[in-house]
């Protein structure tokens, strides 16, 4: 279980039927994601399909959805608890779980009734994966740059172009939300517009790239090769994609921070653990003030990041603009997952170096938390223009 106190937060208490929902997650966790599945998952690059269907069954992609698309209803206090629960386990476990679910906030906020009643429902069962797919290989952190067109013709449009760097793109019954120009003699904000592309169209090609970490989930660059997309698939108002972009931003930022939380605080449970029961020159390396030290000010940097999560979350639920607050958590959260990782690394010794041992895999996981959904060094520029600066 996870070490932190589940009997309140900033967001306030946390209800029983709150509670009975995440030691149900948290069973059905314990049972499929052994430190031999993740190791495995890890090693061979394969999607965590059993913990996925497992989800399903659970009704996970339901919470924070209305009930008219087959929802359960909840709010994002809700999506905060799945995702440090999930995320515990595994950060990329947990990519698999917050990838669909971003995408299907987009499509709640800005799709149609028809793409809600159609892509909602198949999602909440099962039957289809959503995944984004926004980065270019010259546009990254620079969204505008994005050269992918797509052309309008008779009943819809083609699409054209390359994307990179796409988390569960290939992953079986994948549709992508595709973010594309629509219009190339408009300035690049105003002439770009979203799609739904699923991953078996003619004309599209899913590539999976050999990463350092997140091997199971996986990243993928993807090819569009006069790829038709229907009328119907256009979400959003045509050449509003930049719009349909912010549009669920803050939040998938905040969950995505409160991920980076989950894993943090179980790279602390496993250093604390290991420290305990590691014996050198007559007792525990934890009772050596250096390590005790060590992971003291591990724990507390992960309680802030928590802290950070929870201030914006609130601001988020309040209806206010809380982007400031949102890269606040993102940018510590992430920096301290990478931070305790390597921390924990030390801790571990040469045991930590070994790929017998899952602080190992953390380290190379985190490693891509200070780079996603938005660099460090883009989170401080934002932070920086909210006190009036213009780095």
């Amino acid at each position: 279980m996870i070490s932190y106190q589940r009997s309140s937060n900033l967001l306030g208490e946390i209800t029983d039927d709150q509670n009975m929902y995440l030691d149900s997650l948290h069973r059905v966790m314990s049972k499929l994601a052994t430190e031999d599945y993740l190791q495995r998952i890890d090693r061979e690059g394969i999607y965590p399909d059993e913990i996925y269907k497992a989800w399903v069954e659970l009704g996970l992609f339901r919470i924070g959805f209305p009930e008219e698309y087959g929802g359960l209803g909840g709010d994002l206090k809700d999506l905060l608890l799945i995702s440090q629960e999930l995320a515990h386990w595994s950060y990329d476990i947990y990519s698999a779980y917050s990838v669909p679910l971003y995408t299907a906030l987009t499509l709640l906020k800005i799709g149609s009734e028809a793409q809600k009643q159609t892509f909602l429902p198949a999602l909440m069962d099962g039957k289809i994966k959503l995944s984004t797919s926004i980065s270019e290989p010259a546009a990254g952190s620079d969204v505008s740059a994005i050269q992918s067109y797509a052309k309008a013709v008779d009943g819809g449009w083609l699409l054209n172009g390359q994307k990179l760097w796409n988390t569960a793109a290939g992953a079986n019954g994948n549709v992508l939300q595709v973010l594309a120009r629509s219009d190339l003699d408009a300035p690049a904000r105003s002439g770009m517009s979203m799609f739904l592309v699923p991953n078996d169209s003619p004309g599209v090609e899913c590539r999976k790239l050999d990463m350092l970490g997140r091997r199971g989930t996986g990243t993928y660059e993807v090819f569009f090769t006069d790829v038709f997309i229907p009328t119907s698939n256009l979400v959003g108002e045509l050449n509003k994609g930049w719009r349909g972009l912010l549009a669920c931003l803050q939040t998938e930022r905040v969950l995505t921070s409160a991920g980076y939380v989950g894993s943090a605080q179980k790279v602390v449970d496993i250093s604390l653990n290991y420290a305990k029961e590691r014996s050198q020159f007559g007792k525990n390396i934890g009772d050596f003030q250096v390590i005790a030290h060590m992971l003291a000010d591990m724990q507390t940097e992960v309680d802030a990041s928590r802290l950070l999560v929870e201030r914006a979350a609130s601001i988020i639920i309040s209806g206010a603009d809380a982007m400031r607050e949102v890269s606040m958590a993102k940018l510590f959260g992430s920096e301290t997952y990478a931070k305790v990782s390597n921390q924990g690394m030390q801790i571990f010794g040469a045991y930590g170096y070994s790929m017998e041992y899952e602080i190992q895999r953390h380290f190379r996981d985190s490693r891509s938390t200070t780079v996603g959904a938005g660099s460090s060094q883009m989170q401080r520029n934002t932070i920086a223009g909210s006190m009036g600066l213009k780095p």
